[in-house]
């Protein structure tokens, strides 16, 4: 590796052997190298060195002393407008490669644990049956991203989480909590994911194979070329259990593709995503069923490009395909549901500095449409498989500016939108962040972004033995406000922030008495709570190295308020949040290449499942995870276990979550 130091010996890595740089520019836009790290938020605007997004207008320019350079220089999904970490207004919590190859995970749903404000929940490991929320929302609430492109599911979002995308192509993990309609459209009523992919610009081949508990085994492998001006990375794997518990087993493969090119004028960023799994779906709708059984596939493909120079153009088209095929008892035709969903999209817009700062603007068409034999309004012609089917299209216009100041920093936006489904109007969802810096250890924020998501076509028309949706349901709507702080020292940071979401017509599946059937019904419900985080780098706080590496806690209270008089008895997924989430990591070394990482989680969720009959809240646990590892030059080894101790717990439902789980495997790097 090359380092530098700066006036306060901190070191900042500028360049990773093998390596072109370390960082891969989320949203398709050129990136400084940089690293951040798990808990890390955004904080104080500082210039970046070279790069076409690290701003360098006049009346940005505070001093650099005794703040971090790698924190500066890695754009961020926090606006429309290409800002770095230190440059938005709002929060964005970060999991950067390091944080992801020490972590005890076992999928990306699992990284995910690590984040204080977000809750996975899941029926079984690796997360196949995964359902995802941000700040005690529901997992309908939140946009999931791969690369800047929106790969949810408008059938239902127990699908939006099915990535092509394995742990080992991860560069790091984006989390916006908060509204984020104006910036991402409908969906991001709660919150935005981005999942943004390695950028390796080298010749390699990548190897990783693993194995454990429940007859697990999995095995993936990636390669990566450069050609010219083009880089392509191609990437591969799959995997198979018996599963943690009952009727909890499953198969899966993935298959993705990456590619770009860029000169001194443009950029073009284009990816193909596939993905297949089948799964034992223990009691997914109802503890009457416990032989459900579950297959999923997906298609996405993106094209994306940006000109360079005063003015930034960002076209972008995507298109996504899922296949459902659900079975209420595994075998039987009774309760059998097939869908096919497809979510297609152009967007066009751009961005330019000046003077007064810089200014983003977006045009975008969506359209969403499911064949179904179970979902829809629309019936098909006699003889097809599919005998319903439904669509919708969504217009929606964007207008963003960022002022960016020496003690302020301002991003003040608005988005359009109009669905057909609804009615031809356009609704209106303004935002604005406020960043005030009174030193450069410092900064104060407030957010205030209201958003809306439309209901699913599964909340729209399922109907089975034990569910029924509703016609009738509007799209729901959010107010957010944030207010927070954050404090930076040398190798050590804090930052706290509170929140209040009040949400309008609220969608959830819901029980009137205790041998009702699940319905959806609306309502008022407010979220509110508070988030406190701290990292210590022990590394950089003492300017050498150390026996511990870093660690890092945080610890989110939501608490939730009804607004509505009728009586409910069961809530299958509004009502059932994390009133208390306390996780803190750790790393240290063990001898010459051995490190050690642990992960503790501590939970008290708020709701109950129904056992033998009966209600039964779900309460508290704590959780324990760790990972072994040998890391040298070109090859790596790793031992870990999740649930170490053995805690039986339930996250949804009715479905005991597996026991210790203990992986073992090696990962090979190879040049070409």
């Amino acid at each position: 590796m090359q380092g530098s130091r700066n006036a306060t010996d901190i070191i900042v890595w500028r360049q990773f052997a093998r390596k072109g740089y370390s960082a891969f520019a989320s949203l398709h836009r050129q990136t400084c190298i940089g690293i951040l790290s798990v808990a890390t938020l955004a904080a104080f605007p500082i210039p970046s060195k070279g790069g076409e997004n690290c701003l360098t207008d006049s009346l940005f320019t505070p001093s650099l002393e005794g703040v971090g350079e790698a924190l500066a220089e890695v754009t961020v999904s926090g606006t429309m407008a290409p800002l770095t970490q230190l440059q938005s207004a709002r929060f964005v919590c970060v999991l950067s490669r390091q944080d992801i190859e020490q972590a005890a995970a076992q999928s990306v749903n699992d990284l995910l644990k690590l984040v204080t404000g977000v809750d996975v929940r899941q029926r079984g490991g690796f997360g196949i049956q995964t359902d995802i929320s941000i700040d005690g929302g529901t997992f309908d609430q939140v946009t999931l991203l791969l690369n800047g492109i929106d790969i949810g599911n408008p059938q239902t979002g127990h699908l939006s989480a099915d990535f092509p995308v394995s742990i080992g192509d991860i560069e790091r993990i984006e989390v916006l909590e908060g509204a984020a309609s104006r910036v991402y459209g409908g969906q991001s009523f709660g919150g935005a994911i981005n999942i943004v992919t390695r950028h390796d610009r080298d010749h390699s081949v990548e190897l990783s194979l693993g194995g454990g508990s429940f007859g697990t085994a999995e095995g993936d492998g990636r390669m990566s070329f450069v050609t010219g001006k083009f880089s392509n990375r191609i990437s591969g794997g799959g995997g198979r259990s018996d599963g943690g518990t009952l009727n909890s087993g499953w198969q899966k493969g993935q298959l993705y593709y990456q590619g770009d090119y860029e000169d001194d004028v443009l950029r073009l960023d284009w990816q193909f995503g596939f993905s297949k799994k089948s799964y034992g779906a223990n009691t997914f709708y109802s503890a009457s069923y416990p032989d459900q059984y579950e297959r999923n596939q997906r298609l996405m493909t993106s094209f994306a490009a940006e000109t360079k120079g005063k003015f930034h153009f960002t076209p972008q088209v995507f298109w996504n395909r899922s296949w459902d095929n659900f079975q209420l008892i595994h075998g039987s035709t009774f309760g059998q549901n097939f869908h096919r969903t497809d979510v297609y999209g152009i967007g066009a817009g751009g961005h330019f500095s000046s003077s007064l700062g810089r200014t983003a603007f977006s045009a975008k068409v969506r359209h969403e449409a499911i064949l179904s034999t179970n979902l829809g309004c629309t019936p098909q012609p006699e003889g097809s498989f599919y005998e319903w089917s439904d669509n919708r299209t969504t217009i929606s216009f964007s207008l963003e500016h960022n002022i960016l100041l020496k003690h302020w920093i301002v991003s003040a936006g608005l988005m359009a939108s109009k669905t057909s489904s609804i009615d031809h109007r356009f609704r209106f969802y303004p935002g604005i962040d406020i960043a005030w810096r009174p030193s450069q250890n410092w900064k104060v924020q407030f957010s205030y972004n209201k958003g809306f998501r439309l209901p699913t076509f599964t909340e729209l028309y399922y109907k089975s033995p034990t569910h029924e949706g509703n016609r009738d349901l509007k799209p729901e709507h959010n107010h957010s406000f944030s207010l927070g702080a954050e404090r930076r020292w040398k190798g050590a940071e804090a930052s706290v922030r509170g929140f209040y979401h009040r949400g309008t017509q609220m969608i959830d599946w819901v029980m009137y008495s205790p041998d009702d059937i699940y319905h959806t019904a609306a309502f008022h419900l407010d979220n509110a709570g508070i988030q406190v985080l701290g990292r210590m780098s022990f590394p950089e706080l003492l300017g050498r190295h150390t026996w511990v590496g870093y660690i890092s806690a945080g610890y989110t209270f939501i608490h939730q308020t009804k607004h509505d008089a009728e009586g409910v008895i069961k809530s299958n997924v509004a009502m059932e949040y994390l009133r208390h989430k306390l996780t803190v990591n750790l790393t240290h070394r063990v001898v010459n290449h051995f490190s050690m990482g642990w992960d503790f989680r501590l939970q008290e969720r708020v709701g109950n499942y129904m056992s033998d009959g009966r209600l039964v809240p779900y309460g508290s646990c704590a959780l324990l995870n760790a990972k072994l590892q040998w890391d040298a030059s070109r090859y790596m080894i790793f031992i870990q276990a999740t649930n170490i101790t053995n805690r039986r717990y339930y996250d949804l439902g009715s479905v005991p979550q597996p026991g210790i789980w203990i992986m073992a495997g090696a990962k090979l790097k190879l040049s070409l």
